[in-house]
């Protein structure tokens, strides 16, 4: 198959094009190639998609299947421009932040209600929040249906992404927290669901809806599992055994200033409930039955940990510092023991 992944130097993107290439694919990967490099056995194609023309380096060729990530909808409705006349099969990889109800657990992408479109003056996620990210990539899906059609689209509504190049501090801290020993504060109670997908296992599944011309909108992620699942899990494909684990309430730790999902003194993975209570445990198995297959946990955290070593510059140091975890399990101590 000729396969255009729209980016392909970083991370998503990079796993989806070197697999495509082990495949025997024929990838060509475009993109401005300021963030990363594609892989060496890929094409690059250097483009500007902030110009409307940016794509005209491809124009008059055909791909059998293109594979999309972004959230700017302008680059999203050039593409589509440009290229849907010339392409048999369209990827879009959106996310699961486009869901109006994120209090819910057990919601499939057929019966969960989704954001409104972004407003006309909105291209794309402004600030550090990323406000309106949800919003453009309802905008980008109700584009791609529209002009590929129902039966040659398919909408990949992505959960939280982990595994090596991880850009992210999410998954990253735990790996490292794990390796560090010592008592471990976890949030919450050990019963708390925890969902993502192993970027491996996303762009396996991107590979196969391109191949087999799989149509129609899924949630892109794993199976929800218990965080005392995760930490066990992730403490076992380190090898580290009987770790020590310290459960706090959620409450105590808003009040300290332990914030929640990633960045600096947060505890990553980690949000309040009720209110992001189907966050992170979504109803996967249609995507299951459209072939997404989910690999151990003990793999992921194997391959995130041996990225971690071969690049440790290339991995983001959030989460909560040692010295604040250290004070905040101090003081929890004093409260139960008081």
């Amino acid at each position: 198959m000729r396969i255009l992944i729209l980016g392909g130097t970083r991370f998503l993107g990079r796993t989806l094009a070197r697999l495509a290439v082990a495949q025997g694919h024929d990838v060509t990967c475009a993109a401005r190639g300021v963030s990363g490099t594609a892989p060496a056995e890929a094409r690059f194609v250097p483009v500007d998609r902030d110009d409307p023309a940016g794509l005209a380096p491809l124009a008059g060729e055909s791909f059998d299947a293109v594979v999309d990530v972004t959230s700017r909808i302008s680059h999203a409705r050039h593409a589509l421009a440009a290229l849907a006349g010339q392409v048999g099969h369209w990827s879009f990889v959106s996310t699961i932040s486009v869901y109006a109800d994120n209090t819910t657990p057990g919601q499939t992408a057929a019966d969960a209600p989704v954001l409104a479109p972004a407003p006309p003056d909105v291209d794309g996620p402004v600030g550090a929040d990323h406000r309106w990210y949800g919003e453009c990539k309802v905008s980008i899906e109700q584009a791609v249906r529209e002009r590929m059609g129902e039966d040659r689209s398919f909408i990949c509504r992505a959960g939280l992404i982990v595994g090596a190049e991880d850009p992210s501090d999410r998954f990253p801290y735990w790996v490292r927290r794990l390796s560090a020993g010592g008592e471990i504060l976890a949030p919450g109670r050990p019963t708390d669901r925890v969902q993502f997908v192993d970027v491996a296992d996303l762009a396996a599944w991107l590979l196969h809806a391109a191949e087999t011309g799989l149509s129609g909108t899924y949630d892109g992620t794993g199976p929800a599992m218990s965080r005392a699942d995760l930490l066990a899990g992730v403490a076992a494909g380190l090898g580290v055994t009987d770790p020590v684990v310290t459960w706090v309430d959620q409450d105590f730790l808003v009040a300290r200033d332990v914030r929640e999902w990633s960045g600096e003194r947060a505890l990553p993975l980690w949000a309040r409930l009720p209110e992001w209570g189907g966050l992170m445990d979504r109803d996967v198995r249609p995507a299951r039955d459209a072939g997404l297959t989910i690999r151990p946990l003990a793999d992921t955290v194997r391959a995130t940990a041996a990225w971690m070593a071969a690049e440790p510059d290339a991995v983001r140091q959030g989460g909560l510092a040692p010295a604040d975890e250290a004070a905040v399990l101090g003081e929890w101590q004093a409260v139960r023991d008081g």
